[in-house]
């Protein structure tokens, strides 16, 4: 039977995540929004966005009406005021707003934690937002989870900054304690199981991923998996308020939030009831493939330089001086230039530029061409070069042509996957370079065979 759905906190991470989950599902959702514009922007199919505020009881009667199955997924912890009394707040306005418009039950996301006396104030109130959505009596069933690894997470984010930008952390004695992490898609196979699982009555489940690891484990299988080397110190005298004032230096965590989340972490958050495996079919995995599939998904640590010309001839006629790349030929545009950087290359144990290329006139896939190899070619469309010179990370440099009108369009882009902080170092040092030698190698490539427009 199709039900009516109502979801809040669809502009935060998991939210948004979840709003994707149900609209490929084929379910119609109405979003509630403090500010709708955020969403109306994206022009969404089969999504209602309504205007409304948690803190605002007023405003939910209307959004609220029809509805099936509510999803909580909003919280306080951005705040500068007291985030414990705006979630006790916000909670008693949902729930009762659910219970008058009859809605059939209420899915709510809160955190793993032991004994209530145990809790930072975070967890704590986490929980006690569970209790007051019950207190309504509309049947709630509530996810305990403890940290989320998925491309855009707080937590997932704030372990890549501090290992990409850090070659020593200083650790803190939070890194160590124990969790049981869950992957982003898990998560969210267990919020959409919400939506069919027999519900009479209040349910919390606890869920995380297959394998308990600290922030610190976490931290070190993040590095290992980018290749990486990071050494790790710990000591016992940054508290939450230091902790929190040096994340907010080296990552995009504010640094209230950070502290909020700081506090968090010193409870361990680890499944101690394993109900969820029995009342679902959903087996998560472990945090070494969510990991990995996290680093995958994202394309944030990738730097990107890219520049376009536009020629009068074919994409035919102006693919032919890309494919003839380097070599004898060289590389259109101070060619003093590269053969530097291939005696650099030299000195380091690189293969520098004497490997030149294979054929003066055609490459093909796995051709070597001086420091790069060919990855990828489509004659009169595309030619992808990877690079297999030293470097702190790895390089491609790509030309795609396409038909503009009577000419053609060439996009010239150089992408580099930096390691850590000396290669986000190199980038920065390069870049000013990249305008004078990629710019004159374009500009060379496009006056040659091939007439500029």
């Amino acid at each position: 039977m199709r039900q009516t759905i109502l979801l809040t906190g669809a502009t935060g991470y998991v939210g948004g995540e979840l709003l994707t989950a149900l609209l490929a599902g084929g379910h119609d959702v109405r979003c509630l929004a403090r500010h709708p514009e955020a969403l109306l922007e994206r022009k969404l199919h089969g999504v209602e966005v309504v205007a409304g505020d948690v803190l605002d009881a007023g405003s939910l009667a209307g959004a609220m009406a029809g509805v099936d199955v509510a999803y909580y997924l909003v919280h306080s912890m951005g705040s500068s005021k007291s985030f414990e009394e705006q979630d006790r707040t916000a909670a008693g306005n949902f729930a009762e707003a659910a219970r008058v418009a009859g809605v059939k039950r209420i899915v709510y996301l809160g955190g793993l934690g032991g004994g209530a006396g145990e809790l930072s104030a975070h967890l704590r109130s986490r929980q006690e937002v569970g209790e007051v959505l019950r207190l309504s009596g509309v049947p709630v069933l509530e996810f305990r989870a403890s940290v989320v690894i998925g491309s855009g997470s707080l937590s997932f984010e704030m372990i890549r900054a501090l290992v990409e930008r850090l070659p020593v952390m200083i650790a803190p004695r939070w890194v160590s304690v124990a969790s049981q992490p869950i992957a982003i898609a898990d998560l969210l196979a267990y919020l959409l199981a919400a939506l069919d699982l027999p519900l009479d009555e209040s349910k919390t489940f606890e869920i995380g991923g297959s394998d308990r690891v600290s922030y610190g484990g976490m931290m070190r299988e993040y590095a290992k998996q980018r290749g990486l080397r990071r050494f790790v110190i710990s000591v016992p005298f940054l508290t939450p308020r230091l902790s929190s004032l040096w994340l907010g230096l080296v990552t995009p965590l504010y640094v209230r939030v950070g502290r909020k989340l700081i506090d968090s972490i010193r409870n361990p958050t680890v499944v101690e009831d394993s109900a969820a495996l029995s009342a679902f079919s959903i087996r998560p995995c472990g945090y070494r493939e969510a990991i990995a599939v996290a680093i995958q998904a994202s394309g944030k640590h990738l730097m990107t330089d890219s520049r376009t010309i536009r020629v009068t001839a074919s994409p035919e006629a102006a693919f032919v001086p890309i494919q003839r790349i380097g070599g004898a030929r060289g590389w259109y545009y101070a060619n003093w230039l590269w053969r530097l950087r291939g005696w650099l290359d030299v000195l380091v144990g690189g293969v520098g530029m004497r490997r030149g290329r294979r054929d003066p006139e055609t490459l093909s896939a796995g051709d070597a061409l001086d420091f790069w190899r060919v990855v990828a070619i489509e004659p009169g469309h595309l030619l992808r070069l990877s690079a297999e010179m030293k470097l702190p990370g790895h390089a491609w440099l790509e030309f795609e042509v396409t038909r503009d009108g009577t000419g053609s369009l060439i996009r010239q882009t150089a992408t580099f996957d930096a390691k850590g902080l000396l290669g986000r170092a190199y980038w920065y040092a390069v870049y000013p370079l990249h305008e004078f030698v990629f710019s004159g190698m374009l500009a060379g490539i496009a006056s040659s065979g091939a007439v500029r427009s």
